[in-house]
């Protein structure tokens, strides 16, 4: 929540009310001091209902103060329960605590004045009482009808703690058990006062199908295009490539060219071709030049700007761009001639990056490689039919594989960390159940794409720095002190030393730590806390250099059909290759640089929120089938409200605190231990859980200690 920006009367009314000091001054003095005209009467009064709906005014008798001189914090209610809530106030990092009693029926995203307090426990958060709601935000939820008595009500998965009585009214939509999208309609003082009215019924709440869809609708995105840029689309497919953009590229086409991906893309946004040198090695890396299609502030354009990324989960694509480009005309498919914005790249015999170069280029793919087979047959171990497939490319996926070896050496010595995430392929039947839940291995050809991808990357970033092009950068910020510090204090409580793990820490110091546990009881204990230490990366348009992956120029240029700061640097690239002067670069692209990060950065996180929400609501439906079974797995994490356990299909429940018995102390770390035995559970143990139950619609699962 930031103060709005006041380009007429907003600056003097708050200069006004702050000479009153703790006197109110009312519409009427504000009205005749600014000389407000008939005419600016209106402008006056949506400019002071701004301020006070900002949190920056407070109306007490009959006037306006500002908050701070009688004593009321402005916040935002971020999360509410059943009885307690919490606000944080406008520029700051932390929450406040607010007693339900005191929370005045807020809900999360309203604008509140708080009067403050101490913490009543030494150690804790301070404390507020809301005294006023500035702004009542618009409060929508997905939920579980439920059936109370007389009359339904629904129960909120997350937003809300604490169930909403329904509008009473035709209910033959929807009834118990059934995943709704819900809207509150009526507040009241109290929480169990408000009332809410269904918006969308989406079938029984124990399919996870019907959960990920409320989801989308929850957070308003669009699986279907507005019609006229899906016909925009639909036009560029089937006007194929023009004669004339064919004369005027580099003609690839002869060129052992080919895309390695798994089996089920169909948005090949990338295409690689490596031959080696006396010198040492020549890789080129093919993006799709879906720029060339995609113009800025085109119908195309301002859908995939506001998209900023595709969606992907379970076996479900939500594109950034329809079907007709993202798997059409701008998708390096097969034995297809495509448009491609090329970055050649020369290596040395040690694998370091030398010299690179950016083109427009026309390609035609040899073949569509799959992950699992390029894997075998790097493992030797592929069939007659694999090795026919790929006779073409052959030559080149054993170049590309020797020169991988030297960029992951490189990789290790400039001190790049090595974390292990835990990712999850969900396989769904024909009635579009789960059927089965598995992890997304890693091999050696995802190695390979993931390393050319970072060179590409790098160099984009690299040219951009030094044409001083307005940019899009992805920048990783180093760890905040307060991570760093729980991260000390973990590796002192395992004895491990914690030398220079402080602010200004490298890379390579971190890097040091997770290789000092690798293959000891300690590496998943360390590797959890680690990825909680990490910053999360975003888009800027300053470049401050990438902490993880050490490197100090970075960009996203290998993606444009799913990311849109990948498409708006080709933009800004291709347009330099143009021709197009610094002056005119800055003036075309600079001012708008800086919101395309901020606005690909908050896709981003909108995104990985839903993804990550629709998996669990997979896995809650997958783990429904095993109730009562006991299963192996091991302690992935602990809070302070249970231990939480991961199955090797990477299925992950929790094991609620008061299950394990008051004798249980929680270190706050990694380890829950019994005072009256030698009992523990720590991050990493090998554990037999029994599976007690699965809320779908929430995506959690309980387990119990067998």
């Amino acid at each position: 929540m930031k103060n709005i920006d006041q380009p007429g009367y907003g600056e003097k009314i708050l200069g006004i009310v702050a000479k009153g000091k703790r006197n109110p001054v009312s519409v009427e003095e504000l009205t005749r001091k600014l000389k407000v005209p008939k005419t600016g009467e209106k402008a006056f009064e949506h400019e002071l209902t701004q301020l006070v709906e900002a949190g920056e005014l407070y109306y007490k008798r009959k006037g306006f103060v500002l908050p701070r001189e009688v004593g009321l914090t402005p916040a935002q209610v971020v999360r509410v329960n059943s009885t307690y809530g919490f606000a944080r106030p406008v520029g700051a990092d932390g929450d406040l605590f607010v007693p339900g009693r005191a929370l005045m029926g807020s809900l999360p995203g309203d604008v509140v004045l708080l009067r403050t307090y101490p913490s009543r426990k030494e150690g804790s958060l301070g404390e507020g009482e809301v005294v006023s709601i500035a702004k009542a935000a618009a409060c929508r939820f997905t939920g579980v009808v439920s059936q109370n008595q007389d009359f339904l009500e629904v129960v909120p998965d997350k937003m809300l703690g604490f169930p909403v009585r329904l509008v009473s009214g035709k209910s033959s939509r929807y009834k118990a058990g059934d995943k709704v999208l819900c809207e509150i309609v009526s507040r009241g003082s109290r929480h169990y006062n408000h009332r809410a009215k269904v918006i969308e019924v989406f079938g029984s709440s124990l399919k996870a199908d019907n959960c990920a869809k409320s989801l989308i609708r929850l957070n308003e995105i669009s699986i279907e295009f507005p019609a006229v840029v899906s016909e925009a689309a639909q036009r560029l497919n089937d006007a194929g490539i023009h004669p004339k953009e064919r004369a005027s590229r580099l003609d690839l086409r002869d060129e052992i060219i080919f895309t390695i991906d798994s089996a089920d893309s169909k948005d090949l946004d990338d295409a690689v071709s490596i031959q080696k040198t006396k010198d040492g090695w020549e890789l080129g890396v093919h993006i799709a030049d879906v720029s060339y299609y995609v113009h800025p502030q085109s119908p195309l354009d301002n859908e995939a700007y506001a998209r900023g990324t595709s969606i992907y989960y379970a076996d479900q694509v939500i594109p950034m761009l329809p079907k007709a480009l993202s798997n059409g005309i701008c998708s390096l498919n097969e034995e297809e001639d495509r448009l491609a914005f090329s970055c050649f790249m020369n290596l040395d015999t040690q694998g370091n990056l030398v010299s690179f170069d950016f083109k427009k280029t026309l390609i035609r793919s040899r073949v569509k490689g799959v992950y699992s087979e390029i894997n075998a047959i790097l493992a030797g171990e592929a069939t007659p039919e694999i090795l026919e497939k790929y006779s073409a490319v052959m030559d080149s996926i054993h170049l590309i594989d020797e020169l991988c070896s030297l960029r992951l050496k490189k990789k290790r010595e400039r001190g790049a960390m090595d974390l292990e995430t835990s990712e999850s392929k969900i396989i769904l039947d024909e009635n579009r159940n789960v059927k089965e839940i598995k992890p997304r291995g890693t091999g050696r050809s995802e190695n390979i794409i993931e390393e050319m991808m970072l060179l590409a990357n790098e160099s984009a970033a690299t040219f951009a720095l030094e044409k001083r092009l307005p940019f899009c950068f992805r920048v990783h910020e180093p760890p905040s002190p307060d991570k760093l510090q729980n991260l000390a204090e973990l590796l002192a409580a395992i004895g491990q030393s914690k030398r220079d793990i402080q602010p200004g820490v490298s890379p390579t110091r971190l890097a040091q730590v997770l290789e000092g546990v690798r293959g000891t009881k300690y590496q998943m204990i360390v590797n959890s806390q680690m990825l909680r230490t990490m910053s999360k990366a975003k888009y800027s348009e300053k470049n401050i250099g990438h902490f993880g992956l050490v490197l100090q120029n970075y960009a996203h240029f290998t993606s444009p059909i799913r990311r849109y700061p990948d498409l708006f640097i080709h933009r800004v690239m291709s347009a330099y290759l143009a021709g197009s002067s610094e002056e005119k670069l800055q003036k075309r692209f600079g001012k708008v640089a800086g919101p395309t990060a901020n606005q690909s950065s908050e896709r981003e996180l909108i995104a990985m929120t839903i993804e990550r929400d629709c998996e669990d609501c997979y896995k809650a439906e997958y783990i429904l089938r095993h109730l009562g079974e006991e299963l192996e797995g091991v302690v992935s994490s602990t809070t302070n409200f249970g231990i939480y356990v991961m199955l090797p299909n990477t299925v992950e429940g929790l094991v609620r605190a008061q299950t394990l018995g008051e004798t249980f102390q929680y270190d706050g770390r990694m380890e829950y231990k019994d005072m009256m035995s030698p009992r523990r559970y720590r991050i990493g143990d090998t554990v037999t859980v029994k599976v007690l139950g699965a809320d779908v619609s929430a995506g959690k699962i309980d387990f119990e200690f067998v």
